[in-house]
């Protein structure tokens, strides 16, 4: 649909992330909350299954992981060396609290991110968190609570139109969060909304489906 974006998000690394596919080494160049896109040597074919792991604040994150494409972007060399693949993999089980830590990492990543935008945007904040980073962190916690549904916002010609709905996909001209999120966060959320830029509201879409998708 023209008002709906694809069902997952994925955070674009500036810098890739170091990780291990059964022990063999691979970068990831994208993360979300469903799965990464990775680069490693040798091929893979859509089906595989393998052991993702790689380090965030000193603690391990692991998930098993399916591959759900994959394409050889080097070809092997003549002295025998394996090509270089591009394969994008879903997260099939999280190890211990996993999940949790790849929650924290992506709401770190991105409450940094939109800071940045912001300080350029207005040539310095002396220091200051924005208030968008706070609202990011707090929606990006794991609160082990049940939600019943989630809250569609949409801003449209220029005004907020709030829904509750029972799917957590995000449209392409707002963002969807668990309905247990306070009223006052989602309101702050909807300021930092419009004072982005594309790539600030695709990061929001992101963060927004930390909320959602963990009462799934």
């Amino acid at each position: 649909m023209r008002h709906e974006r694809r069902e997952y998000q994925r955070l674009k690394l500036s810098k890739p992330i170091l990780a291990t596919m059964n022990g063999a080494n691979a970068l990831i160049l994208d993360v979300g909350v469903a799965g990464a896109f990775l680069e490693h040597y040798g091929t893979a074919i859509p089906g595989d299954r393998f052991q993702l792991v790689f380090r965030w604040q000193g603690a391990n994150v692991e998930f098993g992981c399916e591959v759900a494409r994959s394409t050889v972007v080097r070809d092997a060399v003549g002295d025998g060396s394996n090509p270089v693949s591009h394969s994008g993999v879903r997260f099939t089980e999280a190890v211990g609290d996993s999940d949790e830590r790849l929650q924290n990492l992506i709401a770190t990543f991105i409450g940094h991110i939109l800071d940045a935008q912001k300080e350029n945007a207005a040539g310095g904040i002396d220091g200051k968190e924005s208030p968008g980073a706070t609202i990011l962190a707090h929606l990006g916690e794991a609160r082990r609570m049940r939600s019943r549904g989630f809250v569609s916002c949409r801003l449209i010609d220029g005004g907020w139109l709030r829904a509750q709905t029972d799917s957590p996909r995000q449209p392409i001209d707002g963002f969807t969060v668990g309905d247990h999120e306070d009223d006052d966060e989602i309101d702050a959320l909807c300021r930092t909304y419009e004072s982005c830029d594309d790539e600030g509201r695709d990061l929001i879409r992101l963060i927004s489906e930390l909320s959602a998708l963990r009462e799934r």
